[in-house]
């Protein structure tokens, strides 16, 4: 059974487990070939105090062949294959998660070793004013936390959001030079800023309760400076200038959306299909 959102106390929950269903449906005008997909919507079977209870993709179209693996930043990838569509394919699926509140997110030692956390993506390689934003921003703030906290105040103020102005292909730097766009760009102009400032972060997509679509923020990685060389990530939400909480579900992190984008794949035909989505997020236990 649902829980109302509206009646929930955050601020003294301890547990919740959330029911996520989703739908990717692809139309074609005509038959297509050699269809290879990618999906990222299972998370992890841990992350930080989110556990994965049960999951389940299902494709209603025989011949297809769904194979999971895990990419270089420990996401599950649904790899799907079918040799022939004649018109439409969907993809259901559906995930239970349960977060514990409290318990911090500790990333394994070596986790600079792969350098993403600090160097420029594709999708949030700074311009001149995202390096002058980033100085101003860290002379302002003490390294860590606080600068964390300032960058995210700073993009919410200085983006207004608006759906529609902006593509899964627009970089941090167009964002912030218009000055609007959705969830995924404030979190790009996040990363660009953070990484100029030295501080490492990486781009998470996931869930957040009472929210359309998928949901997009930043984690800042800091030293847990307890001599076991792990490090602590810390989740900021720029969109809604605020620490994602207990209502947050994580599906995936990367270095930027192109890393952990949920639905996108080839396939063999002259034209374009139509892709229509479903989503819900449900609270089914609190405590």
């Amino acid at each position: 059974m649902a829980i109302e959102i509206a009646s929930v106390d955050w601020p003294s929950a301890r547990r919740a487990t959330y029911e996520v269903t989703q739908s990717f449906r692809y139309e074609y005008p005509e038959p297509i070939r050699d269809l290879s997909h990618r999906l990222v919507v299972i998370p992890p079977e841990r992350f930080g105090d989110q556990r994965r209870l049960r999951h389940d993709v299902s494709v209603g179209l025989d011949g297809v062949k769904l194979e999971d693996s895990r990419d270089r930043f420990g996401n599950v990838i649904v790899n799907v294959f079918a040799p022939r569509v004649a018109s439409a394919i969907e993809f259901d699926v559906n995930v239970s998660v349960e977060r514990r509140a409290a318990q911090p997110n500790r990333v394994a030692d070596g986790w600079l070793a792969d350098g993403y956390l600090l160097q420029p993506s594709p999708l949030t390689t700074p311009d001149d004013h995202i390096a002058q934003v980033a100085e101003e921003l860290g002379n302002s703030a003490h390294w860590g936390l606080e600068l964390a906290e300032r960058i995210t105040e700073w993009v919410n103020r200085s983006m207004t959001y608006r759906y529609g102005v902006t593509g899964v292909r627009t970089t941090a730097a167009e964002a912030l030079a218009q000055g609007s766009g959705v969830c995924q760009d404030y979190a790009h102009v996040m990363l660009a800023i953070s990484r100029v400032c030295g501080l490492p972060s990486r781009y998470v997509s996931g869930h957040l309760l009472g929210q359309g679509g998928t949901h997009a923020w930043v984690e800042v990685i800091l030293p847990a400076n307890d001599g076991t060389g792990e490090g602590i990530a810390y989740p900021f939400d720029p969109t809604q200038a605020t620490k994602a909480g207990l209502s947050y579900v994580t599906i995936a992190v990367g270095g930027d959306y192109a890393d952990v984008a949920p639905t996108s794949g080839t396939y063999l035909s002259q034209l374009a299909g139509r892709l229509m989505t479903r989503k819900s997020v449900t609270l089914v236990d609190l405590a």
